[in-house]
């Protein structure tokens, strides 16, 4: 098996097959726009356009008309930060889980082989991006330790802090690990945390 390409930027894709997809073949932060309901979910664009301020965003969309529309509308929502694009080939075929081809028969970031997937990432200089900061320590078992997962009012100290955030309240904690890494260390978290709080309450 390939060894996985760690890539710096967040990677936004359509779906979450296309995520899985990915998963196989990059090791990276991966958000789904869910198709067009993007355009009713502002707290997943929040995110998104945090990590462009941040990490950098990689917009990777199928290469048939509604994922062209995607691309344009994130283009124009991201406003400030970095934003790269890869785009995969036109391949005529359909995805084996899908029981006729898309309307334009065009396979999409699921049905690229991982090799057409790196080569998409090479052309577009992404494995050529330096970090900007060393990788994050926030850990779960960091978040556990301030009461965050595994106690019995988690759940609400967890929404309350997305929301104070402005981060969608379905982030798992394995995303929450990853988005707080772009905004605090372990050792500052205790700080964090109480300020976010505080500015909630």
């Amino acid at each position: 098996m390939t060894e996985k390409r760690k890539v710096i930027p967040a990677i936004v894709v359509e779906g979450k097959y296309d995520k899985i997809r990915l998963e196989s073949v990059v090791d990276a932060v991966i958000l789904v726009t869910d198709g067009f309901r993007i355009y009713k979910r502002p707290e997943q664009l929040a995110l998104i356009r945090h990590y462009a301020e941040t990490t950098g965003v990689v917009i990777l969309t199928d290469a048939d008309a509604a994922g062209f529309q995607i691309r344009g509308y994130l283009k124009g929502a991201i406003l400030h930060g970095k934003v790269y694009h890869v785009y995969i080939p036109g391949i005529h075929g359909k995805e084996r889980r899908k029981a006729q081809p898309s309307a334009e028969g065009l396979l999409g970031v699921e049905g690229m082989d991982g090799e057409t997937l790196l080569a998409a990432f090479e052309r577009a200089g992404i494995f050529s991006q330096e970090p900007d900061r060393l990788p994050h320590d926030i850990t779960p078992a960091l978040l556990y330790a301030h009461g965050l997962t595994g106690a019995p009012d988690c759940t609400a100290r967890r929404r309350a802090l997305l929301e104070a955030l402005g981060l969608p309240t379905h982030l798992s904690t394995a995303g929450l690990c990853d988005v707080l890494g772009t905004m605090t260390a372990a050792a500052d978290f205790p700080a964090f945390l109480a300020e976010t709080e505080n500015r909630n309450g």
